[in-house]
């Protein structure tokens, strides 16, 4: 579906080139529609040597079991999206550790996936009894016996088999932004 009126004052759109690129753009305001764009989230918690698992009970991927997860709120940080996605689907505290992954799926709505190593805080896996209908940490032979979904046995082996620290939270910036989310490779140690 194509934007047919403008998001900032109303007026209809119209397509038009921009920057070598056939766009949706206002036909009175600089307004221009970028494209449709979706940004999700997954975590993966570890408890004693077990992965914390959901079992969707809604389509995409009703039955299966996949690392908790979601979409972020406009005005929430992806760290805080996912500390909350995994409290509400298995009501587990967990805190972000280091960003594991990052899959970008282009398609009519670009989809970007990112993943998060989380350090487990403390609860017991509860599902929402709405999104998820079971949950629970699962070890990686119990896992074989179940149906994980085939993007969070990646995600599982990424977590499990990645070398160094992945992107850390940059907690204190060499200037101050409030407001951003800012994750980086940890510095060299001085020599």
């Amino acid at each position: 579906m194509e934007a047919k009126f403008c998001m900032n004052c109303g007026a209809e759109m119209e397509s038009r080139d921009i920057d070598g690129t056939v766009r949706r753009a206002c036909t009175v305001c600089t307004f221009v529609h970028w494209g449709n764009y979706s940004i999700g989230v997954g975590a993966l918690v570890m408890n004693e040597g077990k992965i914390l698992l959901v079992r969707r009970a809604q389509e995409p991927g009703k039955g299966r079991w996949t690392n908790p997860g979601g979409y972020i709120e406009q005005h929430e940080l992806i760290s805080d999206t996912i500390e909350r996605e995994v409290m509400e689907e298995a009501s587990v505290e967990a805190k972000v550790a280091r960003l594991v992954a990052v899959r970008d799926l282009p398609r009519s709505i670009h989809n970007v996936y990112i993943a998060f190593e989380m350090e487990y805080i403390g609860g017991t896996p509860q599902p929402d009894g709405v999104e998820v209908d079971a949950a629970g940490f699962y070890s990686l032979e119990e896992m074989a016996s179940m149906p994980v979904a085939d993007f969070t046995k990646w995600l599982i082996d990424v977590a499990l088999n990645s070398e160094g620290e992945g992107l850390l939270a940059d907690k204190e910036p060499i200037v101050k932004m409030d407001g951003y989310g800012l994750f980086r490779t940890p510095a060299e140690p001085q020599r």
